[in-house]
């Protein structure tokens, strides 16, 4: 349980699926946990609940990250709760998948605004604490889509690039202070939102992962926390996948 004890971690878009894994993983390291969620308030207090029982610190904020001042606001009142943290990992993201003949502004405006304006928001309201502390890990959440692309999900794969970018420069921005930023990017993960494909697309993705197998939220999870712990602190301005060799 210490790899991560002392650390205070905060994880975007934690009530469900990878980000719950995340949140977890890292608690279960020892990680007190500050996260946010937009509207299920249900999943977060329960959540909150398992994460404690694990003997570590744990609050939840409803938060939208997509937003300026909101983020502003919420690492006020983290660093209020908390004193300080030492990780931001940015996982809060949404899919409006559609050919671009059909995708209309306002789907593709949205996408880029939550996936990647989101990232912008927090790693800038957390800057500062960065800075005076002359240390920190930022661990920005992709995906293999934002590496190769994929029909039909234009907005998706610009905002997931997007993010790769702005963390290679964040990478060099902040490097010499002792500021890490990686990316993380997923392949095929199993979570709610997967649960609800047919088997028949499910089956096709899985017959392109040379593993033969969809990943676990804990798969990126795991990364997540080497990337989190002193076991990385040499390793800035990479991105890895966690695609079960799809991109190989």
């Amino acid at each position: 349980m210490g790899l991560l004890k002392g650390k205070t971690i905060i994880v975007t878009g934690a009530s469900r699926g990878i980000g719950k894994g995340i949140a977890l993983t890292l608690a279960e390291n020892g990680a007190n946990i500050a996260f946010t969620y937009s509207q299920s308030i249900d999943s977060a207090n329960k959540l909150v609940e398992e994460i404690q029982s694990l003997g570590v610190l744990c609050k939840a904020y409803q938060s939208n990250a997509a937003n300026f001042n909101e983020s502003q606001l919420l690492i006020k009142n983290i660093l209020k709760d908390f004193n300080s943290f030492d990780v931001l990992i940015n996982n809060v993201g949404i899919t409006k998948d559609n050919l671009l003949m059909r995708m209309s502004e306002e789907d593709f405006d949205k996408v880029i605004e939550v996936n990647l304006k989101s990232v912008f928001n927090m790693v800038k309201a957390c800057q500062r604490v960065f800075l005076k502390k002359r240390s920190g890990s930022i661990i920005n959440i992709s995906s293999i889509v934002g590496v190769k692309g994929n029909a039909g999900q234009s907005n998706y794969a610009a905002s997931k690039a997007g993010i790769i970018g702005f963390s290679k420069s964040i990478a060099l921005e902040l490097g010499s202070r002792n500021i890490r930023s990686n990316v993380v990017a997923p392949g095929f993960i199993e979570t709610e939102m997967t649960n609800e494909l047919s088997d028949e697309i499910v089956q096709k993705w899985i017959e392109g992962i040379p593993l033969k197998r969809g990943g676990k939220p804990e798969d990126v999870a795991n990364l997540c926390l080497f990337l989190s712990s002193d076991l990385s602190t040499f390793i800035t301005g990479q991105v890895i996948n966690v695609d079960g060799g799809m991109l190989t």
